[in-house]
Formats: C-alpha cells, structure tokens, sequence
C-alpha cells in the first residue's frame, strides 16, 4: 500500500512540477530612511533593502511573488521584460491590475515561459514611487540543456543599478507636477541605491557611503546593469576595462567591445568584464548623466570602486572619459545601431534566434506615435502620444474586458497624429491577434525617450534624425535587429519596431522616463484572440486572489489579504506537506 501511495504522489501534478519548478519569494514593501546623497530622507525598500531582493530562476520556472504592502500608498509591482504569457493580470500596471492597498497582501505568480536574461521589477501603482526606489534585479538563467553562447563567467554574476535620483521624495516631485512645474534637475546619480565616491572633493561632500564591487584577479564577470533612474540617459564605464557586450533584455547580442555604453531610462545590458588590469590598485566604476547641461554633469556622475581582492592602494587619476559630444546624440545613436542580435545563439529554444525571419512577415498594422514637449490640457500640464493624454480608469481594462463592463474605455486610438488639440481619454489600440504591427516613435520634443512595451519583445528596425516616411523603411534591419523591450528615442529623431502579436491580453506601452508617464505618456494594446470564447479571450482563467475595484468592487471578498498568503502561496505549503509525505513513504517502503 505504502508503495501504491508513493507512485501516486510521484505521478500526476508532480510529474508537472518536475518539469517546471516553483520558486518562492516573499517581500514586504516599507519605507525605509536612508542617506544615498548625505540627505536623509525615505525610500521604499524590499525586506528592509534597497534596493530589493534578486529574483533568480530558470527558463520556465513557475514564480510566486507574495507581496505585503506596508507603505501608507497603493502599490504595484511590474517586472520589466518578463512577458506574462496569457497571464496579463500578472503584470503589474494600473491597466491590468486594482492596487494593492496600504496593509493589504497580493500573490504574484507567472510563468518565466521561453525567456533569458537580465531584467527588473519596480513599483508602478504610482510612476514616481520608482524615484523612491522599491526596484530589484531579475535573473532568467538558460535551462541545462540549452548552453550559453560564451564561456561560462568563472567570477559569476554581478549586479548594478545606476540612476539619477533626486533628494525629494516622491511626494513632493508629484506635488511639483501637479502644479505644472518640472522638476528640474536631479541631485545626483545611484550605483546600487549609493552615492558617489569623493573621487572629488569639491564635487563630492564627506561622509557618502558609496558602492564597493569585489573581484578576483584574472576571473571574467557577468555584470548586469539596468538603468531604474528617473528620466537621465547614463553613459557606463569602468576604468582601464572593455565592456563585451553579450545580451540586452532577454536577446544574445553580437558580441563586441565598448569602452562605454550609453543606457537610457529603463534599459538592461549584460556584459563579459574580465579583471585582466594591475591588481594592486582599485578602479572608478563610472555611470554619468548625458546631454545635460554642462553645469550639472559633475553633480549627475555616480562613481562606485572595482576593488581587486589584492589591492593595496586606491584608485587614482582622473575619471575615465565620457563620449565627447555632450550635447550632440551622434555618438549614441551610432553606439545603439551597432548593437545586433546574435542569429545562431539559442536563446530559451534550442533552435537559434535568427530563425524568426521577422524581415520576411507581412506587416499587418502600423502606428505612427508622436510625442511633443508636456503641454496644458483643461489647464493641467499633460504629455501626450498623437495627441491623447492617458488618464487610468477606477477600473483595469483588463477586468473591464472580461466583465463586459460599458464606458470604461475606447478602442479608437489614432494610428497617426492628428491634427486637432490634444485631448485627455482612455484610447486604447486595438492590436490584430498573430498580426505583426509596425510601431515608429517619433520624438518631437527635446530629450531622450525611453518606450517600453509589456508582453513583448520587439525587433529594433531602424532609427534616424527627421521625421519618418515611408521611404524611411528602405534604411530598416530587417535580418539581425535585436529584439528587446524597451528603446531610446532621440529627440528630434524616430525609432521603428516591428512586434509580433502573439500574446493575447491588453498589454501596455509606456514612456520610462517618469515625469511624462506620470503627465499621461502612454497607451494599451488590446490582443484578443477570437479563436477563444469571450470568458478567455486574454488568456489563462482569472486567479482566485484577483483584487476588485472600481465599478466592480462589490465583486471583493471580505478583505482576506491583510498580511497573508494568498492561494498561491498555500500552494506551496501544501506542496512542502506533501513533499515531506513524500520522503517519510520512501523510507518506509525501502525499510519494508
């Protein structure tokens, strides 16, 4: 009977679990009073750090992200990148999901399906809350049996976050929109949420705690750079070492060698450092503001130290140079058209990248999105795309989708600009299932963009100075662009994608840069696949812990979240139960 028992719980959902594993993580979102720029002032931490908590699993793996919010606020999280397969509930924005309110807890869990790479989660219930930290690292390793397409790292995985930051909190910089006034200028740039090494001292007052990096001597290093700041492009270099760059937001890249890299808003980059320099000394790890005014730029340079485990002295001479061309984004547009997708990589499939012949499918829509400088709409100062200001319903688009809720939104978003004054509305697109959309952002006003889409990875086509044509499409890659989540737009100039629309669900695009998200920068993609029955059409069935709000608050249950797992997570209390069953039979029938 023992033996009967065991093979039955070895069978069915184990059998399914074997395959693809559940990891665990549960986090508790508090402020936290830190210094990062010698100011005290509150951050939002992850279990009481800042910033927050690695996510580290495998291709495919099932994840369980408990969340308990203890700020004053509601919160959400959203994980840059992961692509929440037929699971849009789970990905974090104010379109898919109610907040979490203050005291309440919520149960993330999804799917890293046939994904890669480096990414991140930051809270997104308020855009500014990331100006306040609350961001982590997220790591998708390759399965076993799909190698990576380089020698394997022998010093292992590093980390970085960079970022401007402002001494303000998030408070106060949404206070200053409010009011129609910009805010201005950071305070200074992050390296792992610390300020800069007083590699300087007329620059760099006493007493900052700053980020020191341990090497070894002779050993290669995968680092792991996102860029989580607030509005300001950084441009990334590490004295005396190259940058082999090897992957970018989920995609084996080319492999080539920078000495510096420019990161705008939002983006993540993987890199081969090898510490192959004299050990005897350290060296300035350097993140710097770009096409700044030349006034702040020493204010806006984060600098951490690469300490050898051997070193005897600090590091000395002046910074490693920035790209000479300030004010001129020549530089950096060039830098980011050689940046290739590695065709004969395999990326979460065994069959290579290059395989998707993207360059070879019929387009099926195109969208011609346009941003200009914030502008004043019934008197508050908004940013648009084509002319549409987005305003977040009371209820989530998604929950609106399945519940057949009337008025909450249109589906009538322009797929050019139009010329009529903008205008303040919930305008979604309305996305053609398996159809392969074109998307150029044209940036007509004066910085640096950062687009980012959930749901996706899009393939980076082209980009140029002026105003796009149709004869613009004459300069587009259509065999090795690379395909990522999030893409800079330089002012006066146009990015072109080419995404597939294969992921039902209503998905949202987004500018990074926090201040114009927060004035309405953004839209949603709705994909609905009409091969499904309504109840289904965004994909896998609503969870069970789903939180209600707006028109359908009356569908909550008795507040059952405060400060406990949700389903999900007994999931696991059973599964350890079981597991533990599981062993003792085992014994007992080898003992029999």
């Amino acid at each position: 009977m023992a033996l009967l028992l065991l093979l039955f719980l070895l069978s069915g959902c184990y059998s399914t679990r074997a395959g693809d594993p559940f990891a665990y993580f549960d986090w508790e979102v508090s402020y936290l009073t830190a210094r990062p720029l010698g100011v005290a002032q509150k951050i939002i931490a992850i279990n009481g750090q800042f910033p927050g908590p690695p996510l580290n699993v495998t291709t495919n793996w099932n994840v369980v992200v408990n969340v308990r919010n203890a700020l004053d606020e509601p919160l959400l999280l959203t994980f840059h990148g992961l692509q929440q397969r037929r699971t849009p509930w789970q990905d974090g924005v104010l379109g898919t999901n109610c907040p979490i309110p203050p005291g309440w807890n919520w149960t993330y869990t999804f799917q890293a399906k046939d994904q890669v790479g480096s990414f991140f989660y930051s809270p997104s219930a308020s855009p500014l809350h990331r100006a306040a930290g609350g961001y982590g690292g997220i790591v998708v390793n390759n399965r076993a049996v799909i190698p990576i397409p380089f020698p394997f790292p022998d010093g292992g995985d590093l980390t970085l976050f960079i970022g401007d930051w402002y001494a303000r909190s998030h408070r106060d910089l949404r206070r200053s929109l409010d009011a129609g006034a910009p805010l201005g200028a950071p305070d200074g740039v992050l390296i792992n949420g610390l300020g800069p090494y007083r590699h300087n001292d007329s620059v760099v007052p006493p007493g900052i705690v700053y980020e020191r990096i341990n090497v070894d001597p002779g050993r290669t290093y995968r680092l792991r750079v996102h860029n989580v700041g607030a509005s300001a492009s950084l441009n990334f270099r590490i004295q005396g070492h190259s940058l082999l760059l090897v992957e970018t937001e989920g995609s084996y890249t080319s492999q080539q060698n920078y000495t510096n890299m420019d990161i705008h808003v939002g983006q993540s980059y993987s890199f081969l450092v090898t510490m192959d320099q004299n050990a005897s000394i350290d060296y300035y790890v350097v993140a710097s503001a770009r096409f700044v005014d030349a006034s702040t730029v020493d204010k806006l340079t984060g600098v951490a130290i690469l300490h050898y485990s051997n070193s005897q002295g600090p590091a000395s001479g002046p910074l490693p140079d920035a790209p000479d061309d300030q004010y001129d984004t020549a530089f950096s547009i060039n830098q980011a058209r050689s940046i290739r997708w590695n065709v004969t990589a395999s990326g979460a499939r065994p069959n290579p990248q290059g395989s998707f012949h993207y360059g070879d499918i019929t387009v099926t829509d195109v969208y011609l999105l346009q941003s200009r400088p914030p502008e004043l709409i019934d008197g508050q100062l908004r940013s648009t795309i084509n002319g549409i200001s987005y305003i977040a319903p009371s209820t989530p688009l998604v929950l609106a989708q399945l519940f057949n809720v009337p008025g909450v939104y249109k589906m009538d978003f322009p797929n050019h600009p139009m010329n009529r004054l903008p205008k303040v509305d919930t305008s979604i697109i309305n996305g053609t299932y398996k159809g392969f959309m074109e998307i150029i952002f044209q940036n007509n006003a004066t910085t640096v963009q950062s687009y980012h889409l959930d749901g996706y990875a899009f393939f980076v086509v082209g980009m140029d100075y002026g105003l796009w044509t149709e004869n613009s499409r004459g300069t587009y890659n259509k065999w090795d662009g690379v395909a990522r989540s999030t893409i800079q737009v330089f002012p006066g100039a146009w990015t072109a994608v080419l995404v597939f629309l294969d992921n039902a669900g209503i998905w949202n695009l987004r500018v990074e840069n926090l201040d114009n998200w927060y004035l309405g920068q953004e839209l949603y993609i709705s994909v609905v696949n009409p091969e499904e029955d309504h109840s289904a059409n965004t994909g896998l069935p609503l969870p069970d812990n789903t939180i209600f709000c707006g028109a359908l608050s009356s569908l909550q249950r008795e507040q059952s979240h405060r400060f406990q797992y949700s389903g999900a997570s007994r999931a696991r209390e059973m599964a350890s139960a079981a597991a533990v069953l599981t062993v003792w039979l085992a014994v007992i029938w080898l003992q029999w």
